[in-house]
């Protein structure tokens, strides 16, 4: 820290008590001064001598017969006047960045200036803020703090503005060319490492950080650290994501971490002013600076706190430009009231819109210049970034199904918010789907088709599928094409092991074009083996038993089914047979739906698979 040393005789100037101050000499003192409520007796030639403000009361004064002198609202109080006063006698005085403001406004307002001594108090003052204090990095935010409580003398005196264009102007410069200490406590072993100017050697500095200066200036008030930031990004030369950085450190550092504490009484208007103030200072590069999920804590901040409908929408506006980093963590906002929802699942679908909006409108863009490499670039970066969206929307989807408020609209909404292609595997929505017929056992078989609609059980993995197949909550419908699109995978699985073998069991049907591929032969090779299993299970119901060449044979085709499965797949199969060869014949063409191998649905077939379905356990 700096400082600057003023007079050269001792210090004679003495205290009774709390309230008396007085100069210890062999000459009486001939003048009383007020400040506060501390009474200084001191002498009248040496005030004279440097203050003109001091003439002037000291004349009325006389004119009055008084000896006492009453200063009103004096700048920096008891403290600062006696500063001004040891000046006057020639008593040493230290000055330093904790005093020099009080000790300049006290100057200015004794009217210590060239006019009455050269070199006089305010002439000093001001050489060493110039000279030192402002050429110091914490010298300046120390002395910025200070301002507050000498306000409006620091304003007017262009103290608070001069400290900061000091601190804007040091945080623009180069990295490297940075020689003065600042505190850096993230990502160090040591808790409180500071690199000095010219202390160690240099291959043992470390290189210095973009946001080397973030940590410091987080002890400012809001107001001023807002002026700070106004002034650090109007000069142009800062990083948006450093801005980004600095405004999550200083809401770590001043935002509580209970909601209690956020919405008490005492500081609920203090965090809502710092809320705002943050969220007016977000980088202007659509919230690039920022990352998903810190816009995300703040969102809930800022609901908690009631902030201005303009910050939330702003904050609201930034998350739906990059909701493909969030979490679905990040996601979980508290239900408001009137919701009866446990989540808040309107903000959410509001800011999938947000985004998918965003992501329509930079897609006509692209269409507009489909031969620029740079956007061909982005385009596959924004498929990308949709894959991930799907990927969230389907987890989000799974935390809030079992919400037993959740209205199936609300849920059938969401899963359809986003397009086909950002969902290539369904196993995520399958769950969602799952946990939502189980925490709602009321739905109507309408309903639970209408939700079971949203899958496509061809984009389901291995394991999906044998789950699904086994799974009484869905439609018996569902299952049957669960079974029958399992055993076109098998069979184009069969053809291709020999040649060039892969792990089914993670990778699932992703599109139709696979099914059509295949669909000739596997539907062919699927009723052939059906027309083996019937035959075998006439011979067992003759023989008791069937031989284990045929067991290996039935097995060949139908190993990828769970036994239940199998079995309901031979009801249908022998059902379907009793309408006619001629109806197997159309099943085995260019039919592409489990449907077709069930015959007509007559309610008495219907009941009959349903019953059989539940009895088989």
């Amino acid at each position: 820290m700096k400082f600057m040393k003023l007079g050269s005789k001792p210090d004679v100037l003495q205290a009774d008590g709390k309230s008396i101050r007085y100069i210890s000499s062999e000459l009486a003192t001939d003048i009383i001064i007020t400040v506060g409520e501390v009474k200084f007796h001191l002498h009248k030639f040496p005030l004279l001598s440097k203050s003109n403000r001091l003439q002037k009361l000291l004349a009325r004064a006389n004119e009055e017969y008084s000896d006492e002198v009453q200063l009103d609202d004096f700048p920096g109080g008891s403290k600062a006047f006696e500063i001004c006063a040891k000046f006057c006698y020639g008593m040493t005085v230290t000055l330093n960045a904790y005093n020099v403001v009080a000790a300049r406004c006290a100057a200015e307002y004794l009217e210590m200036t060239e006019d009455i001594e050269k070199g006089n108090l305010v002439f000093k003052i001001e050489v060493f803020l110039t000279s030192s204090i402002f050429r110091s990095w914490k010298d300046s935010i120390i002395v910025l703090q200070t301002t507050k409580s000498l306000l409006p003398w620091s304003e007017d005196l262009k103290i608070v503005g001069r400290c900061i264009d000091s601190i804007a102007s040091k945080t623009s410069v180069d990295p490297a060319n940075i020689t003065w200490s600042y505190t850096y406590n993230r990502k160090l072993s040591e808790l409180d490492k500071i690199v000095e100017d010219k202390t160690a050697p240099q291959d043992k500095i470390e290189p210095v950080p973009k946001d080397w200066w973030v940590e410091d200036i987080c002890e400012l008030d809001i107001d001023l650290y807002k002026r700070v930031m106004i002034t650090v990004k109007s000069k142009g030369r800062m990083d948006g994501v450093v801005i980004g950085e600095a405004l999550k450190m200083y809401a770590v550092r001043w935002l509580p971490d209970s909601v209690d504490a956020l919405v008490s009484d005492a500081h609920a208007r203090r965090n809502k002013s710092l809320v705002e103030t943050i969220v007016c200072l977000l980088p202007c590069d659509n919230g690039m600076g920022c990352s998903c999920s810190f816009l995300l804590k703040l969102l809930k901040v800022a609901i908690l706190v009631e902030a201005d409908e303009s910050s939330r929408g702003q904050l609201m506006k930034n998350i739906g430009l990059k909701l493909h980093e969030a979490s679905v963590k990040d996601l979980l906002f508290p239900a408001r009231l009137p919701q009866i929802t446990k989540l808040d699942f309107d903000l959410v679908q509001n800011l999938l819109n947000l985004y998918m909006t965003n992501v329509r409108g930079s897609r006509d863009m692209e269409i507009e210049d489909k031969k620029d490499k740079a956007n061909e670039y982005e385009s596959i970066l924004g498929q990308r970034s949709l894959l991930n969206v799907g990927k969230l929307v389907d987890g989000y989807l799974g935390e809030i199904a079992h919400d037993p408020n959740l209205s199936l609209s609300n849920f059938v909404g969401l899963s359809q918010s986003i397009p086909d292609f950002a969902r290539p595997n369904h196993d995520g929505l399958y769950r969602a789907i799952d946990i939502y017929l189980k925490e709602h056992p009321g739905l109507t078989k309408a309903e639970r088709k209408k939700i079971c609609g949203l899958m496509d059980v061809k984009k389901l993995t291995v394991d999906a599928s044998m789950h699904a197949a086994q799974n009484e909550r869905l439609p018996l419908r569902v299952v049957v094409q669960v079974l029958y699109f399992e055993q076109i995978r098998a069979a184009a699985n069969g053809r291709t092991h020999g040649n060039s073998p892969r792990d089914s069991s993670s990778t699932p049907v992703n599109d139709n074009e696979e099914c059509v591929k295949t669909g000739g032969e596997s539907c062919h090779s699927l009723n052939t083996q059906m027309c083996h299993l019937k035959i075998r299970d006439e011979e067992f119901h003759k023989n008791g038993k069937l031989n284990k060449k045929s067991s290996k044979n039935s097995r060949s085709g139908m190993q990828l089914l769970p036994s239940r499965s199998r079995r309901i797949f031979d009801k249908l199969w022998i059902v379907g047979k009793g309408q006619g060869e001629n109806r197997s014949s159309e099943t085995s063409g260019s039919s592409n739906s489990p449907t077709s191998v069930v015959p007509g649905d007559t309610k008495s077939s219907g009941s009959s698979l349903r019953h059989r379905r539940h009895s088989i356990s």
